[in-house]
């Protein structure tokens, strides 16, 4: 909280409060370099100032704290805060921006020296390239003559790089997407987080939001919550890593002659909870939300021990990728029960086998459309697979009754159906 921070004269809080592990070099500009790094022009900073906002020290200079809280008060004004009313309540000390000074805002980027235009000439990466992290960071695409925010740097040496080994710039958005995509998801639970468990009980309690944020908690959770994204990358890219490994080495041994591969195409699978829509319109978005926990419990325990993953979750149910289609089948039938066992309304399945387009992490192609086109044929509890699943599930322990042919709503023709169940 606030009230903890040693203050200056003028409020403020110094970086000499930080505990050592958190303190960072103080740097500072002035009200030239300011005005560059925040973006602000240098008329709208000087009223700022005259206002009581902005507080400069006794050298006229400004900190990275000052550029960030400059920028908030654009945004706040351009949401319809007035300006001047916003000054004499930090004036009157009814509303504090100090918390912008913590270490843990140091993410709140000021701009580089760079336009996009000048990076693009001096590395030769297309201009479109560098533009597009912005966009795809959720921000409006600038103009090349827009100067570069630090934190997208990285960017530059990355893509780079990447085009020099040959790498397709389509490929490269793709990654750059899903970066944004996965990240933002991260970014938004934790912001509801923190939201939901410290300030409003804060606020219940008779706090102000602005007494709340910066202290050395926040610090230190950012800092650990961080780390914590990196290690998860790290397992995740292992797991990614090992599969193509694996399919490496089995290349290799097969272009000897010592190792046959059995060739299947993957399966496809649609688990779909039944009354989904109903339930939610009589219990409410709560009970929905709890579903969905309770699903994804059951659903990651049983794809991951047969070898697949969820791909994406549609609300009322999830779409996963098995390479081995047998073991897709497993998977379902334990899906199934473990739905029915954890007190949820029922799900149906349905799974096919053939080829399947991978892009920006997630599967595309007929075969996923005729996957949930099945998924939506089954009735609750069932499982039921295509010909082709049943043809490469040679070996797996489940058995398959067969339905007959069935003409399914989207797809040409007559399929042959199955039914999948467990050994007696």
């Amino acid at each position: 909280m606030l009230a903890c921070w040693p203050r200056t004269r003028r409020g403020r809080r110094t970086s000499r409060a930080l505990p050592a592990r958190y303190s960072v070099p103080v740097v500072t500009y002035d009200l030239a370099d300011a005005a560059e790094r925040s973006g602000i022009d240098v008329d709208s900073l000087s009223r700022l100032v005259a206002l009581g906002i902005l507080t400069p020290d006794g050298s006229d200079r400004f900190t990275s704290g000052d550029l960030r809280r400059a920028g908030l008060v654009m945004s706040l004004t351009a949401a319809g805060i007035p300006l001047d009313g916003l000054g004499e309540a930090i004036r009157t000390r009814q509303v504090s921006l100090d918390f912008l000074d913590a270490p843990a805002f140091d993410r709140f980027s000021a701009l580089s020296g760079s336009t996009f235009a000048e990076m693009a000439e001096r590395t030769g990466v297309p201009v479109e390239l560098l533009t597009f992290v912005r966009e795809a960071g959720g921000s409006v695409a600038p103009d090349p003559d827009d100067r570069l925010r630090d934190v997208e740097l990285p960017y530059v040496a990355m893509i780079e790089g990447q085009l020099k080994a040959g790498f397709r710039p389509a490929v490269i958005q793709q990654l750059i997407r899903a970066q944004c995509d996965g990240l933002r998801r991260v970014a938004e639970t934790e912001s509801n987080m923190w939201v939901s468990e410290l300030i409003q009980p804060a606020i219940a309690r008779g706090m102000r939001p602005d007494e709340i944020l910066g202290d050395e908690f926040g610090d230190r959770m950012s800092a650990l919550v961080e780390q914590c994204v990196i290690a998860m990358y790290h397992m995740q890219q292992t797991q990614a890593w090992t599969v193509n490994l694996i399919e490496g080495v089995e290349s290799q041994l097969a272009a000897a002659g010592l190792h046959s591969r059995l060739a299947h195409p993957p399966a496809m699978c649609f688990l779909d909870i039944t009354g989904y829509t109903r339930l939610t319109q009589e219990h409410g978005d709560a009970a929905a939300a709890e579903l969905a926990e309770h699903l994804g419990r059951v659903v990651h325990r049983s794809s991951i021990k047969h070898g697949g993953r969820a791909v994406k979750w549609l609300g009322d149910g999830v779409m996963l990728h098995f390479p081995i289609p047998g073991a897709g089948v497993t998977a379902a039938l334990e899906m199934v029960v473990g739905v029915a066992e954890a007190g949820l309304p029922p799900a149906h399945v349905g799974l096919h086998a053939g080829p399947v387009i991978f892009q920006e992490g997630d599967y595309y192609g007929q075969t996923v459309n005729v996957a949930s086109r099945i998924a939506d044929y089954a009735r609750p509890g069932e499982v039921i697979v295509s010909q082709a699943v049943v043809d490469a599930s040679a070996g797996a322990p489940v058995t398959f009754r067969e339905i007959g042919p069935v003409e399914l709503k989207g797809v040409s023709g007559v399929m042959d159906l199955y039914a999948a169940a467990r050994p007696e």
